[in-house]
């Protein structure tokens, strides 16, 4: 069982910056590919930005060049930079840590708001 917290959500103004941050427990996080998912409302939930176990990353068309996956498996953080945010960006954001070998494991976590408004 892995579970996860995310933080750092909040407001902020168009143009402005925030770094979410996701934390696990369990020894094999490192093993984990890690992903930040949101959904506004009315809408369906999204991949924002993923990065695997040997730190390859992709990102939604809507946030490449402005937001940056990374991961510490030292600290079993993975956290999301988001800069040049836009209302647009207005969401619930998730963390999700999946693994697949012989059995198929996906987690997350409760979700961080976002609210990008001037």
């Amino acid at each position: 069982q892995v579970q996860l917290v995310e933080s750092g959500g909040g407001l902020v103004q168009p143009g402005g910056s925030l770094r979410l941050s996701c934390a696990a427990n369990g020894r094999i996080f490192s093993r984990y590919a890690m992903g930040w998912y949101r959904q506004a409302p009315g809408k369906q939930r999204e991949l924002v930005a993923r990065i695997t176990s040997e730190a390859g990353t992709n990102y939604a068309d809507s946030v490449k060049g402005r937001f940056t996956i990374s991961r510490d498996n030292a600290k079993n953080t993975v956290y999301l930079q988001m800069n040049s945010l836009k209302p647009e960006d207005t969401a619930v954001y998730y963390c999700n840590a999946y693994l697949r070998g012989i059995l198929e494991y996906n987690y997350w976590g409760q979700g961080t708001q976002v609210t990008v408004s001037s």
